[in-house]
C-alpha cells in the first residue's frame, strides 16, 4: 500500500524496534553499509567516555530488516524514531530504496550517519573498537550488550557481518 511507512533497521532497531509494525521483512539497502562508526554520547556512552554504535555509512550494501507500519501510525512512529535516533542529530533521516526478500522495492525511512558530525568516528581499528565498546555505558546500558545483541541477531537472521562478529567474539573472550 502506498500510504504504508517502511522503516529500515540495521542495528538495534532489528532486535528492539520499539514501535508497532505489521511486518518485519529481510531487506537489502544498496549504497550504504553497516559500520560501527558513531561515538555514542547518550545511549551507550557519555561525551566524556563515549561508546560506539552503528551507522549506515556510504558505499557498499547492508542487509537488515524493513518494518511495515500502518498509515494511521505513521506520525507516531516517526516521532518515536526521531526521539530515539536523533538525540544529537548524528544521523540524517532519509528515504532510501530497499529490496524486500520477495523482490519488491519500497522506500524506507533510514538513518544515515552524518560524516561532518563530531560524533562520526569513521573507520576505527579492531583494537580501538574493542577498547571503546568494553568501557562504554550510557542511558540504554553497556555498549558491550548493544554489540553482542546486534551480532547475535544478525546470526539469527543469517546475515554475515565479519567485523561485528569478530568484535563480539573478542568481547566474549574478555568476560
Amino acid at each position: 500500500m502506498d500510504d504504508d511507512l517502511w522503516v529500515f533497521g540495521y542495528g538495534s532497531l532489528m532486535w528492539q524496534p520499539g514501535f508497532a509494525h505489521t511486518h518485519a521483512v529481510p531487506a537489502l539497502l544498496r549504497g550504504s553499509h553497516r559500520s560501527l562508526c558513531v561515538y555514542s554520547w547518550v545511549h551507550r556512552g557519555t561525551q566524556e567516555r563515549p561508546g560506539l554504535v552503528l551507522g549506515l555509512d556510504r558505499g557498499g550494501a547492508c542487509r537488515g530488516l524493513a518494518f511495515r507500519v500502518e498509515p494511521h501510525l505513521r506520525d507516531e512512529v516517526i516521532a518515536y524514531l526521531r526521539d530515539r535516533e536523533q538525540v544529537t542529530m548524528v544521523y540524517r533521516e532519509v528515504l532510501r530504496d530497499v529490496v524486500l526478500d520477495d523482490g519488491r522495492r519500497v522506500k524506507a525511512l533510514s538513518y544515515v550517519v552524518e560524516r561532518a558530525h563530531e560524533q562520526y568516528a569513521g573507520a576505527l581499528s579492531h583494537e580501538r573498537q574493542l577498547e571503546i565498546v568494553s568501557r562504554g555505558h550510557g542511558q540504554s546500558g553497556p555498549n558491550r550488550d548493544y554489540v553482542l545483541n546486534t551480532a547475535d541477531h544478525l546470526i539469527d537472521l543469517d546475515i554475515r557481518d565479519g567485523g561485528l562478529q569478530l568484535l563480539a567474539d573478542a568481547l566474549r573472550r574478555n568476560e
